[in-house]
Formats: C-alpha cells, sequence, structure tokens
C-alpha cells in the first residue's frame, strides 16, 4: 500500500521524510519554535526544500539557534555568516535573525513564553484547515506577525508566520487524502 501524501511531499526524500515526521507536528518548546520561525524567515523568496538542504549548516554556524548566543552576535560574526556558502548570505536575513533572538529574550525576561505567545494566539490547539484550500495566510498570521513586530521581530510577515504556523502544527493544513491528517 502506498501512503498518499500532500502533494509538494512526494517528489523529493528529503521532503518526504520532513512532511512524514515533522510537518504539522505540535511544536510546544518555545526555542525550536523559534528555531523553525527563523527558518522560514530564511526561506522568504526561496523553496523550503533549500533551506531545508541547508538546515544543519545553519544549525551549526547559528550555534544550535540558541538565542543568547546569537543575541550577542556582532559584526565579525555576520561577515563569518556571510562568507559561507553552505547557508543563504542574506545580510538583511541575518541581521534579522541577531535581533529577533534579542526579541525571543526580551519578551522571555519580560515573562511572557514564546510558546504560551503562539499557541495562546491560536487558542492552545491545532487549527484543522478543510484539506482542500490552503491559504497563503490568514487573519490570524496577520494577527501574530502585527504581534510579533510590535515584539521587534523581523521577517515575519503574514505569509511567513502562517507556513511557519503550518509547520509546527499550529495549522493543520494536510490534504484531505493524506495519511497525516489530523494525525
Amino acid at each position: 500500500m502506498t501512503l498518499q501524501r500532500c502533494a509538494w511531499a512526494d517528489n523529493d526524500a528529503l521532503m518526504r521524510a520532513y512532511h512524514d515526521e515533522e510537518w504539522g507536528v505540535p511544536e510546544r518548546d518555545s526555542r525550536a519554535l523559534w528555531e523553525k520561525l527563523m527558518l522560514d524567515g530564511f526561506q522568504a523568496g526561496l523553496a523550503w526544500i533549500t533551506i531545508l538542504r541547508k538546515r544543519d549548516a545553519f544549525r551549526d554556524l547559528f550555534k544550535g539557534f540558541d538565542p543568547e548566543v546569537i543575541a550577542r552576535f556582532g559584526e565579525d560574526d555576520i561577515q563569518r555568516l556571510l562568507g559561507d556558502a553552505r547557508i543563504i548570505r542574506s545580510r538583511a536575513k541575518i541581521e534579522a535573525t541577531i535581533g529577533n533572538a534579542r526579541a525571543y529574550l526580551a519578551m522571555r525576561d519580560a515573562g511572557e513564553d514564546f510558546a504560551d505567545f503562539a499557541w495562546g494566539m491560536a487558542g492552545g490547539v491545532p487549527i484543522r484547515g478543510d484539506g482542500v484550500h490552503v491559504p497563503a495566510k490568514t487573519p490570524l498570521s496577520e494577527q501574530m506577525s502585527a504581534a510579533l513586530k510590535k515584539r521587534g521581530f523581523k521577517f515575519v510577515g503574514p505569509v511567513i508566520v502562517y507556513a511557519w504556523m503550518q509547520a509546527v502544527g499550529i495549522v493543520d493544513d494536510h490534504s484531505s487524502s493524506c495519511f497525516r491528517r489530523h494525525g
């Protein structure tokens, strides 16, 4: 028996594994949620497979996506990152990640847990898509984008935020025929 997957995941082994094991699985860890949001920011204008293929290098060069470490990155670190072809070498995206680490820490230091923030806006449970129509953004992704921007985050527009919400299981947008739907 062949598993039915979302159509976007069926043409590449890495994408199949990502779909089958990660995409849409509810993530409740604040640091892991933040890492995935940063990677979605790097995806802007690119295909997700590009980021997926470079994810290990991102994790290496961004020190495991530890916000405490990244928040202290300076110009030498930016130059180091810009010089490494293993990742997306966009100064704007690199600087946004550094600033976003600082915004994440500011939330934490103010007593606001990142996971509680994200899941709280969604009502605490995954939002079930209809399995047919997958929007690029929703009113909730627009609200969450605005809330993140208010807290100082960058590269968190409503389309990026919606892709992130799908990736981390805040939204279940698996197709109606997909074996992972609601699972």
